[in-house]
């Protein structure tokens, strides 16, 4: 170190923050430190031109007459403003934002010299109260919502500060910092000042500045259409990158009735191709937005979508479906009974809108849209003015109720169209036919983001934004049709064949998130300008809440940014269903046996969605048993199909006592809980052993004492024959008589307790928690096999494309912990039925392996021919 020269040392004093220590270590390095033109360049080495002074005040103690004029010459930026600050501060005569000892550190000499060099600086240093160039610039953006007549300071005074005494925020941390912008979205004309004198505008700060444009002035009621054209205009003259964004437009338009000169500016600039994109489509995508978000139900929405449709009319079905809800949905239509001044009061809004005449899917779309809940206004509207015959009403209601399935908040609407044409069977057989789901209807094992973004029909999660999902998907695309469209009369198809409606349904609730952060663009957004212009995303927010939101937003603290962007605006406009609405999956419940096929299709469904408020309702422990819907092996099958882990409730019921079944055709078909289907080879030629069965002396037990079954129940009786394990230790099966020295002790209850006892310790039977641990053991294997086969797979690319790191899927990560939990539990049970000795034993037989191996075998065929 004692052999760097002289430049050198001073390039390690610039990057130290503190350099105090490091003079400390040699007197070299403190002589070096101590030449004014070390100091002087070290704060514009580590703070720039603009800050340097801010900083060097700061530093008291290594401040002097030779360094000011070094800072001073090599071109330290020195305003007006930062003079009357420092003299304020040093004086004590004014509190600003600095909080900081500051130049109070700089001894009288030097503070003395420096405003002596300063003064020389400009012609005048206003030092009276309020008469700082602060307080100026922030009077003019204090009155800038002011009549003209009305306001005390104007642009010119503004622009003075600027151009004669170098007005600019001296710091990041001065709050003029934030308001600079405020000031060049009222006039524009401040903007090649402010960078003469360093402001640089980021291309962040382009919405602000546009949306204090086009704000709505409280106390002024003249019209600004002109002043707003005029400015747009010359800020996009004298920055080619301050442009008005499809964000800021659409934010416009939400405010078409209540800001009408911001409304008439935009449609002027559309006129004169001054904007990057049309009005039109982008009218027309905003539009669309509102096919399936409660604040269509709002008067002000209604009203501002009927201005929009009546100035940039569009044939597009989707925007058609929008404008018939706000003639449903408006003055409480179909709230009211179905008579014919209903009908006529119908009509009449449907003229004004030119919307007739109405087709059957028309009706359909309506009927299905989440937020129309009655239909009675709307059957009688199809059978007196469309003529619709009694037959054709019955074939629509039958296909609303049963796409009313796939919409989570529909449950009302299944129960009135249920009540009233009796369409419960009709359900339940529609949905065995269309949603029943198996490993061949979802995506390929292989395609892991196809399995991911898989999402089945029913049972969906409308109380929750998926964030995750909506950050990764897709926005919603620009579609041909409004929605869903009317099933084939032959069938509704199949599950694994989703329709483009179906797709189009999936996407906008996938991108719900993206409609309220409008920050971000999502993937899927309209294409943008050839030019590379970053137009952004459109969303539902007014002008007005977007710059509250703006102003509340912290200007410091980024850590509560991401609270201000997500619910700073209104968030339950954007909601996808009404206000009191009652789940789908809920309403089957309280109308389907547990054991039914439509309960164990809607069970599956929210399984594969993880849907928590549905699974807690057909599992909940609180109920009673008889009423929970049954668990099988395959909801773990799909899951480990699609790499998803499995809801904890699962393991929960499982720890409870779940019945075991392979699938739900075990307990719909009447068989027993574990009866399974034979396998059909030479093996099965063995010499059954006699199933042992429990003496007719013995009282029947509760179930919970321990993991087996009560002795005379049906799932002793179908057991083929014991483990080979129990045959080999267990020596003999006779009940002792009353000579026994273990039960000639006692006699009455003693008597029985040791009997029952040495009963339990004779009857090795598996229990269905041990079925349970077996088969997902197995299951996890087979994960587990896959896995390294993969591993393998990758690893032979690893010397072209280096070494890559694999995964495992959710599934066997959730399955390799919980399965080492419900162990402990079966172990917890066999110690409290067979004493603190008892070790764990695999209650395993051939037939149940046999079985497992060939499903597996048969699935892994389908895969290899599938390929």
């Amino acid at each position: 170190m004692e052999r760097l020269c002289d430049e050198i040392i001073e390039l390690i004093l610039y990057e130290l923050n503190d350099p105090t220590a490091l003079t400390l270590t040699s007197k070299r390095f403190l002589r070096v430190s101590q030449d004014p033109y070390v100091r002087a360049h070290y704060f514009l080495a580590r703070f720039g031109r603009m800050d340097a002074m801010f900083w060097a005040l700061g530093r008291g103690k290594v401040l002097d007459e030779r360094v000011i004029d070094i800072l001073v010459s090599s071109g330290a930026y020195i305003s007006r403003y930062l003079v009357q600050v420092a003299i304020h501060h040093y004086f004590r005569s004014a509190s600003h934002f600095i909080k900081t000892p500051w130049v109070r550190s700089i001894p009288l000499v030097v503070f003395t010299h420096f405003m002596k060099v300063t003064s020389g600086l400009f012609d005048e240093i206003p030092l009276g109260k309020n008469e700082d160039d602060g307080y100026i610039f922030h009077s003019f953006l204090k009155e800038s919502r002011f009549p003209p007549n009305a306001k005390s300071t104007k642009w010119e005074d503004v622009r003075d500060i600027l151009d004669k005494y170098r007005f600019i925020p001296f710091s990041m941390k001065d709050p003029l910092m934030a308001q600079l912008p405020i000031a060049l979205a009222i006039e524009p004309r401040l903007l090649p000042y402010a960078e003469a004198n360093g402001f640089r505008m980021d291309t962040k700060y382009r919405d602000f500045v546009f949306r204090k444009m086009f704000e709505k002035q409280a106390l002024n009621s003249l019209d600004r259409t002109d002043d707003i054209i005029r400015n747009v205009r010359e800020l996009r003259r004298l920055d080619p990158r301050m442009f008005l964004s499809r964000t800021v437009a659409a934010e416009v338009c939400m405010e078409a009735k209540s800001n009408e000169s911001a409304y008439r500016a935009l449609k002027s600039l559309d006129r004169s191709n001054e904007l990057l994109f049309g009005l039109a489509p982008l009218v027309k995508d905003l539009m669309k937005l509102f096919v399936k978000t409660r604040s269509i139900t709002t008067g002000y929405t209604i009203n501002v979508l009927r201005q929009l449709y009546s100035d940039f009319p569009s044939t597009d079905p989707t925007v058609r479906v929008v404008m018939l809800l706000t003639a449903l949905l408006a003055d409480g239509i179909l709230s009211s009974q179905a008579c014919a001044a209903s009908v006529a009061l119908l009509k009449s809004k449907l003229e004004l809108l030119n919307l007739l005449p109405l087709t059957k899917q028309d009706l359909f779309d309506a009927m299905t849209n989440p937020f129309v809940e009655k239909h009675a206004v709307l059957l009688e509207y199809a059978k007196e003015e469309m003529g619709m015959s009694p037959e054709v009403i019955s074939d629509l209601v039958r296909d609303v109720a049963v796409k009313c399935l796939e919409i989570g908040s529909k449950g009302k609407t299944l129960h009135r169209l249920v009540e009233r044409y009796s369409l419960q069977s009709m359900l339940a057989d529609a949905a065995t036919q269309r949603y029943a789901l198996t490993v061949e209807d979802l995506p390929l094992f292989e395609d892991e983001k196809a399995c991911a973004a898989y999402e089945a029909p029913l049972c969906r999660d409308f109380n929750n934004v998926k964030v995750v999902r909506s950050m990764n998907s897709t926005a919603p695309s620009t579609q041909q049709s409004s929605g869903h469209t009317l099933p084939n009369s032959d069938g509704h198809g199949v599950v694994g064949e989703p329709t483009q409606a179906d797709e189009e349904d999936v996407g906008e609730r996938e991108g719900e998130l993206d409609d309220i952060v409008t920050e971000e663009v999502p993937e899927g957004e309209a294409a943008v300008d050839p030019d590379a212009h970053d137009l952004g995303a459109i969303g539902q927010d007014t002008l007005s809440a977007m710059i509250r939101q703006d102003e509340m937003a912290p200007a410091r603290s980024r850590r509560r940014t991401y609270y201000y962007s997500i619910y700073g605006a209104d968030t339950t406009g954007k909601l996808h269903y009404p206000i009191e609405s009652q789940a789908v999956g809920r309403w089957v419940k309280d109308n389907y046996p547990p054991n039914s096929p439509m309960m164990a299709i809607f069970l599956t469904h929210a399984i594969i969605n993880n849907n928590a408020t549905l699974l807690h309702l057909y599992l909940s422990s609180g109920t009673v048993t008889s009423s929970h819907v049954p668990i099988t092996l395959k909801h773990f099958k799909l899951l480990a199909h699609l790499g998803r882990a499995p809801n904890w409730c699962l393991y929960h019921e499982i720890e409870l006592g779940a019945e075991f079944y392979f699938s739900e055709e075990d307990y719909l078909s009447k068989q027993g809980p574990i009866s399974e289907p034979k396998r059909l080879s030479k093996a099965r030629a063995k010499t059954d052993v006699k199933q042992e069965t429990s003496p007719s002396t013995l009282p029947s037990f509760p179930s919970q004492a321990g993991p087996s079954r009560l002795p005379g129940s049906p799932r002793l009786l179908s057991r083929k024959r014991p483990r080979r394990s129990a045959a080999s230790t267990i020596t003999s099966y006779v009940i002792p008589d009353s000579d026994d020295e273990a039960i000639a002790v006692d006699d009455g209850e003693n008597a029985m307790v040791a009997l029952l006892s040495i009963q339990a310790k004779k009857r090795k039977v598996e229990s269905n928690l041990q079925r349970w641990i077996k088969h997902l053991s197995a299951l996890l294997s087979e994960e587990q096999r896959k896995y390294k086969d993969k591993r393998k797979r990758l690893e032979k690319t690893a010397a072209t494309d280096g070494k890559r790191r694999v995964t495992k899927s959710e599934f066997q990560k959730s399955l390799t912990t919980n399965l080492r939990s419900l162990r402990k539990v079966d172990l917890d049970k066999r110690k409290q039925l067979y004493g603190p000795d008892a070790v764990e034993e695999d209650y395993s037989d051939d037939d149940d392996d046999d079985e497992y191996q060939c499903c597996t075998t048969r699935v892994s065929k389908r895969r290899r021919v599938a390929a």
